[in-house]
């Protein structure tokens, strides 16, 4: 890799920590200096999420034929404006809880325009042999921030306060718009075409490719399950087995461990065996794991360990997976639409998430925790038998990926 993808890296990388710090920092803020209860936490936390539901296609359809990495800086020094605000109102003694829904919801819908840029953007900045070694190395910086971005935020919240530790956080925007705007390569122009593709192409073109459709309908259903497990696990695990809270967040916390392992490994199977055979191998490992969840033995400290244990080998599945996803749609759509693609793949797949939560509120009422979280993972198991397909996908090379695109025009 080149300087100039390093410096785009560590960008993307320090964006990534910064996303992961305010999700954290925001609700502390709410909590500790303005001392809301449940609904004015609930509140920022349905801002932060909203823009992902229902804001990737129209960004999907205005970002294709622009230029991605002007924005890409536009976006992260709007995060940095935003996130700054908090500390200024605390200053002037403003803050509020409107002011961080508000902020909330500008944060997120910059991120969102901020992906899909970037998604767009990356095969045209790297060379196609080197992408995914490029995603392996965003997709670990990105898990990295996962696991440690929480903690991150808990240090400077309990060291600076909330209002100041907002501040680091905005500088941290501000770093990311430097580094990513440092690259000395010129971004090639936009390729356009003749036609002008309406708001539903993007949603046309995962319909007719019967790679990115299974992909986009097994993660979707991923996505919704993984959301009735995730809401029930905590009942199950802090009340019904004993585990502190400290422990319950220390086993999640394995997860992102694994999945940071599984993005680094996971290019040398696909080698050598395939890039698709490698993805099935990573999507069932990630979706079999956690059917074990509803069924770990123990209490307390051993039930911990059992659920940690799970936690990474699913991690490592889904780490893998991400890395290889990823690569295999930006070569299977067309230069000319990945920005539009990916926003409608992103609305289908992030849409699903609110319907698993209040479907995971219904039968955790109903039939219990453990109940639901067998539901949920039996949901994310048969999320895998869509994306059988992509077993067929051995290599990246540029034929599958000219053959792929003639099947989305045509």
């Amino acid at each position: 890799m080149d300087g100039d993808f390093k410096r785009f890296w560590a960008g993307q990388s320090v964006s990534a920590v910064g996303t992961h710090v305010t999700a954290v920092a925001l609700p502390l803020t709410a909590a500790i200096t303005l001392d809301a209860g449940a609904a004015g936490v609930s509140a920022i936390a349905t801002a932060s999420y909203l823009p992902s539901a229902v804001l990737p296609l129209l960004a999907g359809h205005w970002l294709e034929g622009r230029r991605k990495r002007g924005l890409m800086v536009a976006t992260d020094l709007l995060r940095a404006a935003a996130v700054a605000a908090i500390p200024l109102a605390w200053a002037f003694d403003h803050l509020s809880v409107a002011i961080l829904v508000a902020v909330a919801l500008v944060v997120g819908a910059a991120s969102v325009v901020f992906d899909i840029a970037s998604f767009a953007y990356l095969p045209d900045f790297v060379p196609e042999q080197e992408l995914p070694a490029a995603n392996r190395a965003l997709q670990g910086s990105s898990t990295a921030a996962q696991v440690g971005g929480p903690g991150l935020a808990g240090l400077l919240v309990q060291m600076l306060g909330p209002a100041i530790a907002l501040l680091v956080d905005a500088i941290s925007y501000v770093a990311s718009a430097v580094g990513i705007a440092a690259a000395r390569r010129t971004e090639a122009a936009p390729q356009s075409t003749d036609e002008r593709p309406g708001l539903w192409e993007g949603v046309r073109q995962i319909a007719v490719s019967p790679f990115l459709r299974s992909m986009t309908v097994g993660v979707a259903l991923y996505n919704g399950a993984a959301q009735i497990m995730v809401v029930n696990l905590v009942i199950l695990a802090v009340k019904d087995r004993g585990l502190s809270a400290g422990g319950y967040g220390i086993a999640l916390s394995a997860g992102g461990v694994g999945a940071f392992v599984g993005a680094m490994i996971v290019l040398r199977p696909a080698r050598r065996f395939g890039y698709g055979p490698a993805l099935l191998g990573s999507i069932t490992l990630s979706t079999g794991v956690p059917v074990a969840l509803a069924f770990l033995p123990g209490r307390g400290l051993e039930y911990g360990v059992l659920l940690g244990l799970v936690q990474f080998g699913a991690g490592i599945g889904l780490g893998g997976a991400n890395v290889l996803s990823v690569t295999i749609r930006q070569l299977l759509i067309p230069r000319t639409s990945l920005a539009r693609s990916n926003g409608a793949y992103r609305t289908f797949t992030y849409g699903v998430l609110p319907l698993g939560a209040a479907l995971g509120g219904v039968l955790g009422s109903t039939f219990g925790p453990t109940v639901a979280v067998a539901v949920g993972t039996a949901g994310m198991a048969v999320s895998a038998v869509p994306m059988f397909v992509v077993r067929e996908v051995r290599n990246l090379t540029t034929p599958i990926a000219l053959k792929c695109n003639r099947s989305l025009i045509s």
